[in-house]
């Protein structure tokens, strides 16, 4: 279940992305300061935040505090990043398998 507000951020983060790659390494590395290890950083740190929200909004739901609306979102969105973050995980592996198995 995908909601406005994660297209709207899968969006952005698609075209930064995209922005990003249409510079050459040595002016990306410059302008951005942003290496693959701080993006992926900055994801697995996303991915956390949203897994704390769906706890928080669980535990107000429970005290009756929270509607269920929010937390079926929060619980759909956190599955969503996660599931995302396996996927990149996957591809990774994968690129890393390809990139041992080439001859020098």
């Amino acid at each position: 279940m995908a909601t406005p507000s994660l297209a709207s951020n899968a969006y952005q983060t698609a075209a930064r992305l995209a922005q990003q790659a249409s510079k050459p390494d040595d002016m990306l590395s410059a302008r951005s300061g942003t290496d693959f290890g701080q993006m992926v950083e900055q994801a697995v740190g996303g991915v956390v935040e949203k897994g704390r929200d769906m706890d928080v909004k669980s535990i107000g739901m429970l005290e009756g505090k929270t509607d269920v609306v929010d937390v079926v979102t929060a619980i759909a969105e956190t599955e969503t990043a996660l599931q995302t973050m396996v996927t990149v995980r996957d591809r990774v592996i994968s690129a890393y398998e390809e990139i041992m198995r080439m001859s020098i």
